[in-house]
């Protein structure tokens, strides 16, 4: 019986994504090391605030990507990659308020934006193999 559960075990761990693989799990770590750089140069009375949110968001995206590969199920998985598109968005929102803000200049939230619309739009497509 012992046995049995090894083998179960080895075929489900191997038969889960290796999230370092991804692609989308690669450009997501691309993008909060380059958000990690961004925020660096905020005010400092923005550390507590646009600062900390922003940097949480940029590290939920390959988190959850990571955590959803080692579930189970496609279905468990998708549901990983939809909060990852849910974080985009709301890292999305904030860097555009920084900006609105006079935090960051256009040219890098421009730059910023190509990418996170890229991967929102990666995501999606990899969460419709997942079905």
């Amino acid at each position: 019986m012992y046995h049995e559960n090894i083998i179960d075990f080895k075929i489900n761990f191997f038969s889960m994504h290796n999230f370092r693989k991804l692609t989308i799990w690669q450009n997501a770590m691309i993008i909060a090391k380059e958000v990690y750089a961004t925020t660096a140069t905020f005010p400092k009375e923005e550390i507590y605030g646009l600062v900390s949110q922003i940097n949480r968001c940029s590290v939920s995206v390959p988190s959850n990507i990571a955590e959803g590969s080692s579930r189970s199920s496609n279905k468990e998985f998708a549901h990983f990659i939809k909060i990852s598109i849910g974080s985009l968005f709301e890292l999305e929102t904030q860097l555009t308020l920084s900006n609105k803000f006079g935090i960051i200049n256009s040219e890098v939230l421009s730059d910023l934006m190509l990418k996170i619309v890229a991967l929102q739009k990666m995501l999606l497509r990899f969460m419709k193999t997942l079905d």
